[in-house]
């Protein structure tokens, strides 16, 4: 998963960037509400984290305008504020969840979590399954046919990336884009070197393959068919 920090508090933002990279998401951070707006515009995310109070487009503006755009990507407005008018402002100026300051890492990775499931329009996103392939998320627990895996956290966020997305085609530049941050070289073998050694784990000593190649396009994880 894939998420934008717009803070321009560099401890609040060093705080909630290395939380989450550690909680094994992929994450850009800005510092302005100019860049944020750009970076929402160009970028995918599967939920954004945006401060009120930020140089160039405030906090609620950006999710204004976004919203205008018809960008739904879920956004959870950080406050100091604790009123109830500033919370509800914040939600009808089209915020998905409101956090005042001082707040738990623990509580913001539990909203990002229910917003993400929330907009994902399923009951439960916990655990991933691809035929005989299932991905736990909280305990980051792969197992295929009874068999576990060590994924570091590059390549567990590739398979969850690939099973979200099981039968449909990914470019290296999603794959990129989703899991580094959005400076990363795009010349760059990366893309190759994970996917392969993905495989090497999950598919190597298995007689059906899920990860497959698309010439020209990028790869699949497929669903296998059923007898």
């Amino acid at each position: 998963m894939k998420i934008l920090v717009i803070e321009d508090d560099k401890k609040t933002a060093s705080f909630i960037v290395k939380g989450f990279k550690e909680a094994g998401f992929a994450v850009d951070h800005v510092s302005d509400g100019d860049d944020g707006f750009h970076m929402v515009t160009v970028n995918n995310y599967d939920a954004i984290i945006v401060d009120i109070m930020l140089p160039g487009i405030d906090g609620l503006s950006l999710i204004e305008k976004i919203r205008k755009k018809q960008i739904s990507t879920p956004a959870i407005i950080l406050s100091a504020k604790r009123s109830v008018e500033e919370k509800v402002r914040g939600l009808q100026k089209g915020g998905d969840d409101y956090l005042t300051k001082p707040f738990s890492f623990s509580e913001l990775l539990a909203r990002v979590h229910a917003l993400i499931r929330r907009a994902s329009f399923t009951e439960d996103t916990s655990v991933l399954k691809v035929g005989d392939l299932s991905v736990d998320l909280p305990s980051r627990r792969v197992e295929r046919n009874g068999k576990t895996f060590d994924l570091h956290q590059r390549e567990f966020i590739l398979l969850e990336y690939l099973m979200r997305n099981r039968d449909k085609v990914v470019s290296k530049t999603m794959i990129l884009e989703h899991v580094w941050d959005y400076s990363f070289d795009p010349g760059s073998n990366v893309v190759d070197v994970l996917l392969c050694r993905l495989r090497n784990k999950i598919d190597k000593d298995f007689p059906e393959r899920l990860i497959h190649t698309v010439r020209g396009a990028g790869y699949v994880l497929k669903t296998p068919p059923t007898a």
